[in-house]
This record gives structure tokens, sequence and C-alpha cells, in this order.
């Protein structure tokens, strides 16, 4: 083999390496943050259940997408209980006190929409934070979770061009 080739073989060979180790580790992470795609796998605590979420940093807040919403009180503060169910047909009861009520802009010129903020914990790939949302019937969307700027800022960078890049790893998160 003359060195010319060899030459070419051994170059050949560390271009390859180089891409599978360096490139694909870089597109995993950036600047430190973790790059996950426009929609996930999330993982909600108390409940432990996975719901599909949209990440749209277009929104301020995150909303998710709950049912039978009945709001009550308990100790002389304000809670609310509401069912939640992902694409699996798992439905899980919860119950958590309102932190806030949100005044939610429409569009078309309808009228704002009053909707109770709670707080839950959210795991996205490996990345475990409490956040507040809002509570809304999202039947009608695809997606259960929308989540927005609240969550998102600082913690993710979101690639527009990808779907399910991380599945919810949250090691040791704390349960509510």
């Amino acid at each position: 083999m003359s060195q010319l080739t060899l030459l070419k073989y051994l170059l050949t060979i560390f271009l390859a390496f180089y891409s599978i180790f360096f490139c694909s580790t870089h597109h995993l992470y950036a600047e430190g943050k973790e790059v996950v795609g426009w929609v996930e796998k999330v993982k909600i605590f108390p409940s432990n259940l996975i719901v599909q979420g949209k990440l749209d940093t277009g929104a301020d807040y995150s909303s998710l997408s709950a049912s039978h919403i009945e709001e009550f009180e308990k100790n002389g503060e304000s809670w609310v209980k509401f069912s939640l169910k992902n694409r699996f047909g798992e439905t899980k009861e919860i119950s958590e006190r309102v932190q806030r009520i949100a005044l939610i802009k429409r569009h078309g010129g309808k009228a704002p929409q009053k909707r109770p903020v709670i707080r839950l914990a959210i795991c996205l790939g490996s990345h475990y934070m409490e956040t507040d949302v809002n509570l809304v019937d999202r039947s009608n969307f695809d997606y259960q979770l929308l989540i927005g700027r609240n969550y998102l800022a600082g913690n993710v960078l979101v690639d527009p061009s990808s779907t399910y890049m991380a599945e919810p790893s949250c090691q040791g998160a704390a349960k509510k």
C-alpha cells in the first residue's frame, strides 16, 4: 500500500470517528444546555404521567390540558381538582393549590379567559423544574401540554426541525 493510499485511509477513519464522537455530542448539548425537539414526551409530577408536550417559544406561559376542573376551598386556600389524560388513555386525578388566576388573551377579539394557575413539576429530557401551568381544556389540540418560555428560558434549546429527541430522564426528581 502506498503512503498516499495509507494517508487517505487514516484520514477517512479519523473523520469518521470525529463525526461520531464530537458532532453527535454537540447536537445533544449546546452552550451547556440540552437540545430538544419542538415536540417531546414530558413527565408530569406528582402524577408520574407521561404526556406529549409542544415546546412553544412564542408562548409566555405553559398550559396543561385538564378536564373536570373543579375549584374548591381547603384550609382557607383556593384549590383545584382536575383530570389529566394522556394519549395512551391513562388518567390521573390531581389536586393542587391555585397560585393565581391568569387572564389569557384570545385571538379574534374574544373576551379574555380566566384560568387557574397551579405549580407542577415537569421533567423534559434531563431537565426537572417546578413551574406555573395554567389549566384549560386542550382536548381539541394535538398536545396535552404547551410548554412556554417560563419553563424553557435558560434551560433548554429547542430545535424546530426535530421531534422526540429526549426521553424524560430526571433521576432523583423530587415527588411532591
